[in-house]
């Protein structure tokens, strides 16, 4: 995935607190390997909720001022040379497509930012650790990422990774923000299992992140030249790779002991993943994603 060295970058979109500091908050603590792994099943990719032990002295955030990312990342060539340019731009892309979906349903997309962390954050769903990888949360409506984490992908998971694949990741919690904005997070309770609300919502976050890259070589910048100039055959199958290895059947077989348990299956299996992510990067269509109208999730 290539970038163009032209295009405008809007710093404004990422908050980086990596350097804020913060106490390590409570949830994740004391967990071996097996545990993060069940912890991260339940968690990852989600937005419905954050442990309730996290829910409990909820404050503000310290922010830090993006001051480095100003001023190093301004066009579309500093996202080819810089990683943190890479995912601001990509973020951009992003909420530059959902702005644009809206719009053509006559509806308003509130753009929302990404918060860089390190080890901890707080928010507004209660603290967190990167122990539950990226997520959304709700109640602030905005994204929250250790980048740590993609290296994990590639290391924990055994996942191709590139960048495609972050952008698979950042587009898939951008996907809640707009469930979240059109109320379809509301028809989520708390309950698992393959045809559960929870598959459903995750399912659909996929869909909504392929419809991103169908479109994402022609999203525009702010001086109007489009953001991304290339996306390869191989960048879309490091991203099947990586959304097959967040399955709930593979995190049980390879990672969580070897039993796989489809009543607690709460973001969908292996093939289910690559199919609705599939299913939006060739239709490009958003209302191609409708996870909880259908009978056969996959």
């Amino acid at each position: 995935m290539q970038f163009n060295e032209g295009a405008e970058l809007d710093t404004s979109q990422v908050s980086d607190q990596r350097g804020s500091g913060g106490r390590v908050a409570g949830v994740g603590g004391g967990l071996g390997v097996v545990g993060l792994i069940i912890y991260f099943l339940f968690q990852q990719f989600t937005g419905i909720q954050l442990p309730a032990g996290g829910l409990e002295g909820l404050g503000n955030n310290t922010q830090v001022e993006s001051g480095q990312l100003l001023d190093k990342c301004k066009t579309g060539a500093d996202a080819n040379r810089d990683d943190d340019c890479r995912v601001l731009a990509t973020i951009n892309s992003i909420q530059a497509f959902w702005t644009d979906q809206f719009a053509r349903s006559g509806n308003t997309y509130q753009v929302t930012k990404t918060n860089f962390f390190r080890n901890s954050v707080n928010t507004r769903c209660g603290n967190a650790t990167s122990a539950v990888g990226p997520f959304y949360c709700p109640a602030d409506s905005q994204v929250y990422i250790d980048l740590d984490f993609f290296n994990e992908l590639r290391t924990k998971f055994g996942a191709t990774g590139g960048p495609f694949v972050e952008a698979y990741v950042l587009a898939h919690e951008y996907g809640h923000h707009v469930q979240n904005l059109l109320g379809t997070s509301d028809r989520v309770g708390r309950e698992t299992g393959p045809t559960s609300g929870s598959v459903r919502l995750e399912l659909q976050a996929d869909c909504y992140a392929g419809a991103w890259g169908k479109a994402a070589t022609t999203v525009p910048s702010a001086n109007g030249q489009p953001l991304i100039s290339n996306i390869t055959q191989e960048d879309v199958d490091a991203a099947l790779d990586a959304a097959a290895r967040i399955g709930d059947d593979f995190i049980q077989s390879e990672l969580g002991g070897g039993r796989v348990d489809t009543t607690k299956f709460s973001h969908g299996s292996s093939e289910q993943r690559k199919k609705w992510f599939t299913t939006g990067l060739q239709t490009g269509d958003p209302a191609r994603c409708n996870t909880f109208d259908t009978n056969n999730l996959g």
